[in-house]
């Protein structure tokens, strides 16, 4: 997609986040509430219409101007917040392969189960700095975004811990669903809340 749009973070991506900087880091509830699906999922069709899959699971889409180049957030229809955040969350979980690749999933969690807190932060930044450039400059983007919403943790109830929950396991899960579902995903949780709580080390620099 990023290939498609010439840009290393998917224009999509960033007219949400923008949208959410602009009017919803003071929302109760950010990220965590969700919108109307119904409305979310006329806004993903919007933008992403074109799409088409293959049957090997890949996005294939024609070489004309896509469609999110053609609208704007400030459309009265998608004026509820939480359903910029649904229609964002969407995308990522809709990719084929999660923005943590399916290779590196139980890297990510070997590394979370560290002893050592210093540990755990020296692998999972190597393991950041070796994801796809597209693939880094959107995590990078959306990570730097989410530290911003936990800033206002006070005002909107986003702690740490709480956008973990919510993003774990769409930025990271297995090709396969393991066994024990419920530690696995606390295990994912963990995993974003290192990023957010060590943004700085782990992104030591723009792509």
């Amino acid at each position: 997609m990023c290939q498609r749009e010439n840009t290393t973070v998917p224009r999509f991506v960033r007219l949400c986040v923008e949208a959410v900087e602009e009017r919803g880091l003071d929302v109760d509830g950010i990220y965590r509430i969700n919108g109307n699906l119904s409305v979310i999922q006329k806004l993903r069709f919007a933008v992403d219409q074109e799409r088409a899959v293959t049957s090997d699971g890949r996005y294939v889409f024609p070489e004309q101007l896509c469609q999110e180049e053609r609208f704007s957030l400030e459309d009265p229809e998608w004026s509820d917040i939480h359903v910029v955040t649904g229609a964002l969350k969407l995308f990522f979980r809709e990719l084929p392969e999660p923005l943590v690749p399916y290779e590196l999933f139980n890297p990510f969690i070997e590394a979370i189960k560290l002893p050592d807190p210093q540990e755990q932060v020296q692998r999972v930044a190597e393991l950041v700095q070796s994801l796809p450039p597209p693939n880094y400059a959107t995590l990078r983007y959306l990570v730097a975004h989410l530290c911003r919403v936990m800033e206002q943790a006070d005002v909107n109830l986003m702690t740490r811990q709480n956008i973990g929950i919510v993003f774990g396991p769409t930025l990271l899960r297995p090709e396969r669903e393991p066994g024990s579902l419920a530690v696995g995903m606390s295990q994912q949780n963990q995993a974003v809340e290192l990023l957010l709580a060590h943004f700085d080390r782990i992104f030591p620099t723009p792509p």
